[in-house]
Formats: structure tokens, sequence, C-alpha cells
């Protein structure tokens, strides 16, 4: 995009308009006076030539430094993007054609050649929060919550009607003392023996001898 980028050199002839747009965007607006210098021969001195004048404006933080520091009669040096706008005044007013030359500062500052200034430096506070980091170590608020719930639902699930714990082993007993039942059931009807065999095995002991002896083993 092509803009026409100037710098000028002069005085703050008004004094800085300082206010809010409708979306509460700060706006500042001045005039600049800009007089140039030119060498006089015949007088051997400077003297003045014709004196222009600018509409600056400035946005946002600099229109806000601009209203804090810019005083009447100052010098200042102004860059920023030159507009030109013309328009025509009403009939009660005569009805001529108007030309004027604006200027959307992007720096402002006091000329240095004609006298001293001090910088001040202005920290604005930030109000809107920061963005979550990535990589962040803190554990999210529910974190832990739902396994510690799914551990605890599968345990009662398991454990519900069943009984203490200590009532399985009956049962473990029964389970493995059947498989030798069955097999002393099946020895006497292969052998053709009618005699009714009672058998007690202990939890790990195995099968005696006297038992394998009358099964016919």
């Amino acid at each position: 995009m092509n803009e026409t980028m100037v710098t000028l050199v002069g005085n703050a002839a008004t004094a800085v308009e300082h206010r809010l747009t409708t979306a509460g965007v700060p706006v500042a607006r001045f005039r600049l006076a800009a007089t140039s210098r030119r060498w006089d021969k015949a007088r051997e001195c400077w003297s003045d030539g014709e004196t222009s004048f600018y509409t600056v404006r400035s946005w946002r933080a600099l229109a806000d430094n601009v209203a804090a520091s810019v005083a009447v009669g100052e010098p200042l040096v102004v860059q920023g993007r030159l507009r030109l706008r013309e328009g025509e005044q009403p009939p009660e007013r005569g009805g001529q054609r108007w030309f004027s030359a604006e200027i959307d500062a992007v720096a402002i500052g006091h000329d240095l050649a004609r006298g001293t200034a001090a910088f001040r430096r202005v920290v604005r506070a930030r109000t809107d929060p920061l963005p979550p980091q990535r990589g962040s170590s803190e554990p999210a608020p529910n974190a832990g919550k739902s396994e510690q719930a799914d551990t605890a639902n599968f345990v009662e699930s398991t454990t519900a009607g069943e009984g203490p714990i200590e009532s399985k082993a009956p049962a473990m007993d029964e389970a493995r003392t059947a498989p030798i039942a069955t097999t002393m059931t099946d020895a006497t009807t292969a052998t053709g023996t009618t005699a009714m065999l009672e058998v007690t095995t202990a939890p790990d002991a195995t099968t005696s001898t006297e038992e394998r002896t009358a099964a016919g083993v």
C-alpha cells in the first residue's frame, strides 16, 4: 500500500483535544504550524517564510501521551502519513471550496534543537488474563478423581453379595476335592466293587496308599 510519509517541524498552534471514540479508543487532535526559514541575502540574516497549518491526529497510547505532554507554542517534530481533504462550505458561509492537510501521526516528540525535555516511561497494567502455558505441570482440578471413582465402583461390584472373604475357603476346598471323589467313583465302577469308600482329603494332602489299594489301583 502506497502512503506518503512526511516529517514536519513546527509549533503546536492549538491546545490538544483529547477524547474517546464511540468504541472507547483514545484520540488526540491539534493544529501544527510549520514556518519555513530562509536566508535573506540583502539583509544577510534568516527570515520567516510562509506558514502552513496541519491537523495532526494520534490514536491510542500515542494520543494519551500527547495529551499529557504537549502544550500550545511548544516546538515539535511530527512524523506520519499525509492525507489531503477537500470540501465545500455551505451557501450561508459563502460556498467556497476548502482544502485541508492532515497527518496521521505515528511519532511525536519535542524539537531538542530548541530546548530540553525529560522523558518519563509510562507503564500500563495488563488487564486481560494470561493464556495457559504449554507443558505446565500443575494438575487439573479434577485430576485423579475419576480414577478413584472407577476403582471404588469396581471393588463394590465385585464384592457385593459375596459375604466375607473367609466364606470362600470351603468353596475352594470343595473345588479341590471334587476331582478326587469323581476318580474314586469311576475306579470302583470299573472293578465291580459295590462297597462305599469314604475319602477324607486335607486341603493340600495327596491320596494315601491304603485308599489306592482299596480302590484296586
